[in-house]
C-alpha cells in the first residue's frame, strides 16, 4: 500500500514539475499578447476553475474560515502581491528571450530559502552548504561581470518566490484553498487594468482569433492543475524527494531555452556550470543529513 501511494505522490511531483518546466512554450505561443495582459488571464481564468476544484473537494469551508481571520487575509495578500510579481516577471522574461535567466532564477530559489532561514531565523548550515551558497554566488558574480549581464531577472524571481514561499508557511491552509483566495484578492486589480485597457482599445481577448482566446482561457487550468498536483505530492514525499523533484522544473526551462535558440554564451556556461554544482552538492547533503537522522533513530 505504502508503495502505491510513494509511487502516486513521485508521479504528482513529476507531472507539476514537467508542466512548470514548460511553461515556456506556452508563454512563447502566446506572446502576442502583452505579459501584463496574460497576467490578467491567469489571475480571472483561476477563479471559475478554482472555485470547480474547491466544490469538488469540499473545501469551500476552509475559505470562508480563512477569510474571517485577518491575519490570514494579511498574510495572503503579501503572499499574492509576491506571486503576482513572480508571474508578471516571468511571462515578460519568456517574452523578451530570458528563458535563461527564468531557469537560473529557480536554480537560485531553494539556496535563496536557505539564506532566508539563515539570515531571519538563524538557521545553522552544514559546511557543504555554505560551499554549495558560495558556489551560487560565484557563478552570478561571473555571469555579471565576465558576461557583462546582472542577471537581475533570476535574482528577482528567485526573491519574490522566497517571499511568497515564507508568507505561505505561516498560514495555516490547504494549497488549493490558499491559492484561490490570493487569485480574489487579486481579481479586483486585474479587472480594473483589463477596464482601463478596454477603454484605451488595448485589450487583445476580443480580437484575438477562437485558438488565442481558447489559449488565454487556458490560463486558469495550467495554473491550478499542476499546484494541485504538487499539494498531492507533498503530502505524500518526503521534503528531500520534494526538493530533488524542483529542479526538473529549471532544467526544462533551461532546455525550452536552447530550443528557442537564445544565446548561450561562455558566461553562461560558467555561470551554470557552478550553480549545477551548487544544486548537486546541495542536494548530495540533503540526503546525506537525512540518511544519518534515520541511522540516529534506529540506533
Amino acid at each position: 500500500m505504502q508503495d502505491r501511494i510513494d509511487n502516486s505522490g513521485l508521479l504528482a511531483g513529476i507531472t507539476a514539475y514537467v508542466i512548470w518546466g514548460v511553461f515556456p512554450v506556452y508563454f512563447k505561443i502566446t506572446e502576442s499578447i502583452a505579459a501584463t495582459e496574460i497576467l490578467t488571464h491567469r489571475i480571472i481564468w483561476s477563479v471559475p476553475f478554482g472555485l470547480l476544484i474547491l466544490i469538488f473537494r469540499k473545501q469551500l469551508a476552509e475559505v470562508w474560515t480563512a477569510l474571517k481571520n485577518p491575519k490570514t487575509v494579511g498574510l495572503l495578500l503579501i503572499a499574492s502581491i509576491a506571486l503576482a510579481a513572480n508571474w508578471g516577471v516571468y511571462i515578460w522574461a519568456i517574452q523578451q528571450d530570458q528563458i535563461f535567466q527564468g531557469s537560473l532564477g529557480y536554480y537560485i530559489n531553494p539556496l535563496m530559502y536557505v539564506l532566508v532561514g539563515v539570515v531571519f531565523f538563524k538557521e545553522t548550515l552544514s559546511r557543504f552548504q555554505v560551499l554549495a551558497v558560495l558556489l551560487a554566488i560565484a557563478g552570478v558574480l561571473i555571469l555579471t561581470f565576465y558576461g557583462g549581464q546582472f542577471p537581475a531577472i533570476s535574482l528577482f524571481l528567485a526573491t519574490s518566490f522566497t517571499i511568497y514561499g515564507v508568507m505561505r508557511k505561516y498560514v495555516d491552509i490547504g494549497a488549493m484553498p490558499g491559492l484561490f483566495i490570493e487569485v480574489i484578492l487579486l481579481l479586483l486589480p486585474a479587472m480594473a487594468y483589463i477596464y482601463w485597457l478596454s477603454s484605451q482599445g488595448s485589450f487583445n481577448f476580443p480580437k484575438a482569433d477562437n485558438q488565442m482566446k481558447t489559449l488565454l482561457v487556458l490560463a486558469g487550468p495550467i495554473t491550478v492543475l499542476p499546484l494541485m498536483a504538487f499539494a498531492y505530492a507533498a503530502r505524500h514525499l518526503s521534503l528531500t524527494m520534494l526538493g530533488f523533484l524542483q529542479y526538473i522544473g529549471p532544467t526544462l526551462q533551461f532546455i525550452c531555452g536552447l530550443y528557442y535558440g537564445e544565446a548561450f554564451t561562455s558566461a553562461h556556461a560558467w555561470c551554470f556550470g557552478f550553480i549545477w554544482s551548487a544544486v548537486i552538492l546541495f542536494t548530495w547533503d540533503t540526503f546525506r543529513q537525512q540518511r544519518a537522522t534515520v541511522l540516529a533513530k534506529k540506533t
